[in-house]
């Protein structure tokens, strides 16, 4: 029998780790018992008879383990959108994702040219120390030529054993010849919270996911942010949710805790009333009553959600932004054989208010949709992506009821200073403009 060991909540790139029992059997009648497992055997065997006519009679000879794989593929992603199977490597990469660490050199990139181009070199760590620059295209790892890797080829040959060496060929701008540098991987931590003053007395922290490292990194650049403003002076906290895709749930609720005194963050139910989990504040405001905005569209999913949620039904911050995306469900990843896992829905949650996020998002508290370029725009169209994709939209999602909405726009200017969402949050706490939502008031929260 499988064990199922943990959680994982993930949005529209893809969590949570909480513990879950196994469902408890329901009794059947015996005959209808006997009936169910007479049908479901039939089907079985209706698989072996496909499968083995497949090897036996198809023009070329197919891999049986990639028959099988396919096959598994086609039960769990036949569910919903984000029940699937993953493979030793796909297991390993979540598992990087949601530790938030790995072994590697430390640099942010992209792809520019079939090169592979460093976007900023992480401070402290082997890419930085060994003077890898903003800009550099690397030609060669290890001697290996990386036209013709995909990104996520190249990425995987930088990671690596903790204290292994790799050899990187360096092209620079301004430089004659190719640079060749030896880097020794270390440990590398992704950073998931990002802080900033703004505005000389306002503390904006970014969260891009939820990893094990994100509540202490918040509380850190929380605590960093205030000294450097002044309690005095510091105006209140805007978190930016915005494109945030999810991750550890457990995460999701230390974050939401920060902000809060007490009650429900979330809850989440399974398929039998035994299954249903709540988790709750404990007392202790970092934050220390001042006021919160939260930050949402239509890339902020799943945990994200959570917090934007539970925020927002204690009246401990006003939500500002556009339509969430509205992943409402839960996925407990089970370890199977070969090193791999599935990643299956075992769950809904709710916001304290006991509402459900599925297929319908966090509607913030002051809408303002963000503009997306034109030329954006006529590139999505072009390509037949939606700019405007929820969980709705999605084919196959767990239904809702009949109320359920399409996402928004999931854009945030690369530029601040063409950031309406954040310019109104700042105006808002200047008190430049007013709106009955600013600031949010705990006193005036349904109790629950």
């Amino acid at each position: 029998m499988m064990r199922r060991t943990s959680v994982f909540l993930m949005g529209v790139a893809a969590g949570a780790l909480i513990a879950v029992g196994a469902s408890q059997p329901r009794l059947l009648e015996p005959g209808a018992a006997v009936a169910a497992a007479s049908d479901t055997y039939r089907q079985l065997n209706l698989f072996g008879d496909i499968f083995e006519r497949v090897r036996a009679d198809y023009v070329e000879k197919p891999d049986d383990a990639k028959l099988i794989e396919s096959a598994i593929n086609g039960m769990l992603s036949s569910l919903d959108p984000h029940s699937t199977y993953m493979d030793a490597k796909n297991f390993r990469d979540m598992q990087v994702q949601t530790r938030g660490q790995f072994g590697g050199l430390g640099i942010e990139v992209t792809m520019e040219d079939g090169l592979v181009k460093v976007v900023s070199p992480i401070d402290d760590t082997p890419a930085s120390k060994a003077g890898v620059q903003a800009g550099d295209l690397i030609a060669k790892l290890d001697g290996e030529e990386v036209k013709g890797m995909t990104l996520s080829q190249a990425v995987e040959k930088m990671r690596g054993a903790v204290s292994t060496p790799i050899k990187l060929t360096i092209i620079r701008k301004g430089s004659d010849k190719p640079i060749e540098l030896t880097l020794v991987r270390d440990v590398i931590n992704i950073k998931s919270v990002r802080g900033r003053v703004e505005s000389d007395d306002i503390a904006y922290i970014r969260i891009t996911s939820f990893s094990e490292q994100t509540a202490d990194a918040l509380k850190k650049s929380m605590e960093d942010l205030a000294k450097q403003i002044g309690e005095d002076k510091l105006k209140g906290y805007i978190v930016d949710l915005r494109n945030n895709p999810g991750g550890l749930l457990d995460q999701a609720v230390e974050v939401s805790d920060t902000f809060l005194d007490r009650g429900e963050i979330v809850s989440t139910r399974g398929r039998n009333a035994d299954e249903t989990e709540r988790r709750n504040a404990r007392p202790g405001d970092l934050a220390k009553g001042k006021p919160v905005i939260v930050l949402v569209n239509g890339g902020s999913a799943s945990a994200s959600e959570i917090v934007a949620g539970a925020l927002q039904d204690h009246k401990r911050a006003t939500v500002l932004g556009s339509l969430s995306f509205g992943k409402g469900s839960v996925q407990t990843v089970i370890p199977v054989s070969g090193n791999a896992a599935i990643k299956l829905t075992t769950a809904r949650y709710y916001t304290p208010s006991g509402r459900s996020i599925q297929a319908k998002g966090i509607a913030p508290d002051i809408e303002l949709v963000q503009d997306v370029p034109a030329d954006l725009k006529e590139k999505a169209e072009a390509a037949g992506v939606d700019t405007t994709r929820g969980e709705a939209s999605l084919k196959g999602h767990l239904k809702n009821g009949e109320d359920e909405k399409t996402g928004s726009p999931a854009y945030v200017p690369p530029d601040p200073k063409d950031d309406t969402q954040l310019k109104l949050a700042v105006d808002l706490m200047h008190g430049v403009q007013k709106n009955a939502a600013y600031p949010a008031d705990p006193k005036a929260a349904v109790p629950n």
